[in-house]
């Protein structure tokens, strides 16, 4: 599923920061009281979003400060989007019109700012670009700013450097320390995210466990067979769809029917498109207990 990249950083964006910072700049090495407040906010959020995706907390926070302009950008107040995503075909959700690029652009816009971190953590870890930058130790900060920039993150030839200047002024680097380097030791073979209908799932590897799976993502482990409509007495064998936030009660826009192939179950389909079970039956006028569909038989998916 491919998604729009991200609006670069712009110019209203830089003066917005500049303004916060009152005419000091972060060589000076002066706090500003509204940078300070931003990460005294989020800090819990960006470390929660660092234990699931493995995203240093650092730079999820310094990337936050700096495109909303400590939460201060019209995009951030009205629409609680801290990153600057774009819509994208696939975007389902509200929306807001913003002049960046281009006039009256098409932004996502979202209830609580929390869904803003996570939609954020999502592009960084399912986008093929930024693969590489998973490689790296979650403690490298810098490497991982480099690494965006490198990436296409921002257009911004001075990005990389902005993000070490206000990670390294406000010393946002201790959270990654506090809890990345905990988890990394426990972690050295972390899961890969993917994403299907907007939702992050792994692939359960042979010797997994619900308990295991559920502390390298930070999640209750019964959460986990609840999102995933599976028995409290089954046991991972390998291989498995593991979705870590509940399924949708549909499929997204680009996957409408679906022609079953061999192999196929009602359930396994239900996985592969991130589609709650009872609501795959529905769509097609079917129970749990209609025969297994054929393989040439069309399902609808939304």
């Amino acid at each position: 599923m491919k998604m729009k990249p991200m609006r670069r950083l712009n110019i209203h964006s830089i003066l917005l920061a500049l303004c916060l910072l009152s005419g000091m700049t972060l060589g000076a090495q002066t706090r500003n009281r509204a940078y300070e407040e931003y990460i005294e906010k989020y800090r819990e959020v960006a470390i929660e979003e660092m234990k699931r995706y493995h995203i240093p907390a650092s730079i999820t926070l310094a990337q936050g400060l700096l495109e909303s302009g400590a939460g201060r950008s019209e995009l951030a107040r009205k629409s609680n989007n801290h990153f600057g995503i774009k819509c994208g075909s696939t975007w389902e959700g509200r929306t807001v019109r913003h002049n960046d690029d281009a006039p009256r652009e098409c932004f996502r816009a979202y209830r609580h700012a929390r869904e803003s971190y996570r939609d954020h953590s999502k592009f960084l870890s399912t986008g093929a670009r930024y693969a590489f930058l998973f490689r790296l130790k979650i403690t490298d900060y810098k490497g991982w700013a480099r690494g965006l920039k490198k990436a296409g993150y921002a257009t911004d030839s001075r990005y990389a450097q902005r993000l070490i200047d206000i990670i390294e002024l406000y010393d946002l680097d201790k959270y990654d320390r506090k809890d990345g380097l905990k988890w990394a030791k426990e972690n050295p073979n972390p899961h890969q995210p993917y994403l299907a209908n907007e939702l992050v799932y792994v692939i359960a590897r042979k010797g997994d466990t619900f308990k295991s799976l559920g502390k390298e993502l930070d999640i209750s482990h019964r959460k986990l067979r609840k999102y995933n409509e599976l028995p409290k007495d089954y046991e991972l064998k390998g291989g498995e769809i593991i979705y870590i936030e509940e399924k949708k009660k549909r499929a997204d826009k680009d996957h409408i029917v679906y022609v079953v192939r061999s192999g196929d179950s009602m359930y396994s389909i239900s996985q592969k498109f991130g589609i709650r079970l009872k609501n795959l039956y529905k769509m097609n006028r079917m129970n749990p207990e209609s025969p297994a569909p054929k393989v040439g038989d069309i399902l609808r998916l939304r």
